[in-house]
């Protein structure tokens, strides 16, 4: 919601909800969805009239620029509109275009510069106090929230989603202190939030992605507190380690801090260093998953989920859905197949360290 109209209070409840929250409510959005009148809005040239949805009907209309959708209007009516007032809303969807066009060729401009400052200061060196201080940036400690749309990366609308999120998260921030800087990098949205903590910036984060809801599968990483600009740089590397654990599935969060997700983080370097240097040497897991692959069997599973409970055979039988006893004999079975003493505290740490690099695929 950019903009709206007097007179807005003789609309309906679900009117008064989007302009207070600044966005459609999410029972209302996903009934337009059902009903195909975002699919109708932007193919067609038309009015769309929508009716069923909210106590009173609507009449949209797409905001456009050439073969770009640019947003739209939305017009609370007692019914079809008149000739009259189809041209005078068809006039006013022309007059938005203009307007936002000239809006966003000056938005452009100042997003540009802003990135390249940010840019700047992110990666440090020399010219970063200088671009700190342009940006407003100097003055207080801070914190770097990166955002990052996830899901396959060849979806059509992902990219699409990105910016939508992005936008939505410079506004939200742009509300809360206003020498916050953003920008979209490499595919990832940065910002600086000056914050006195950095719980206090996964708080920010949180109230924004319950703000999003499921709309975008989006996640935001937020690196430590930066005390002065040439700590952000290492504040920036921070968020981008929370990112990866967030995107891989080690974790069920959408927004950590780096103490949050620490010991995960440290997996995901690990994995690295085993891909490149391919120095993952013969062990008990890896010689179970060869021998349930020839056997099919599920000695791996039964080893992790015995290890995930603490050795409690009921809990873990229970986790794998097999009779206690059954599970005892595995567990016999595999410490022989792996050549594992699972009495031995150390041998138990380094079966869990594997597992925990390469999860089993169920």
């Amino acid at each position: 919601m950019l903009a709206f109209s007097s007179r807005q209070d003789e609309g309906d409840d679900a009117r008064i909800a989007t302009i207070l929250d600044r966005q459609v409510p999410a029972e209302k959005l996903r009934a337009l969805k059902q009903l195909g009148a975002f699919h109708a809005l932007y193919r067609k040239e038309e009015i769309v009239y929508v009716a069923g949805i909210s106590d009173k009907p609507r009449a949209a209309i797409a905001v456009r620029a050439g073969g770009e959708i640019l947003g739209s209007i939305w017009v609370v009516v007692d019914g079809p509109l008149s000739e009259d007032r189809t041209q005078a809303l068809q006039e006013a969807a022309k007059a938005a275009a203009l307007h936002l066009l000239r809006h966003r060729t000056g938005e452009d401009v100042e997003r540009r510069l802003r990135a390249d400052l940010l840019a700047t200061v992110l990666e440090g060196g020399t010219h970063a106090p200088q671009a700190a201080v342009r940006l407003g940036l100097s003055v207080q400690p801070a914190c770097v929230l990166a955002l990052a749309v996830t899901g396959e990366p060849s979806a059509p609308d992902r990219v699409a989603a990105g910016h939508r999120v992005a936008e939505a998260l410079a506004l939200h921030l742009a509300a809360i202190h206003p020498r916050t800087a953003a920008a979209s990098l490499g595919g990832v949205t940065y910002a600086v939030l000056p914050t006195g903590s950095d719980q206090d910036a996964l708080r920010v984060a949180e109230a924004f992605l319950g703000r999003m809801g499921d709309r975008v599968p989006a996640v935001i990483g937020i690196g430590r507190l930066a005390a002065r600009p040439a700590e952000l740089r290492r504040s920036r590397a921070d968020a981008d380690r929370v990112l990866r654990v967030l995107g891989s599935g080690r974790s069920q969060r959408r927004s950590a801090r780096l103490s949050d997700v620490y010991a995960a983080s440290l997996l995901e370097e690990l994995t690295d260093r085993i891909a490149a240097e391919d120095d993952l040497p013969d062990g008990p897991v890896i010689r179970l998953r060869a021998y349930d692959a020839q056997h099919h069997t599920a000695h791996t599973d039964t080893l992790e989920a015995w290890l995930n409970t603490f050795g409690d055979v009921a809990a873990a039988a229970a986790a794998v859905h097999i009779h206690p006893n059954t599970f005892r004999y595995r567990l016999k079975r595999l410490a022989v197949v792996a050549g594992i003493d699972l009495d031995d505290p150390e041998a138990r740490f380094e079966a869990m360290l594997q597992l925990r690099l390469h999860p089993p695929r169920h």
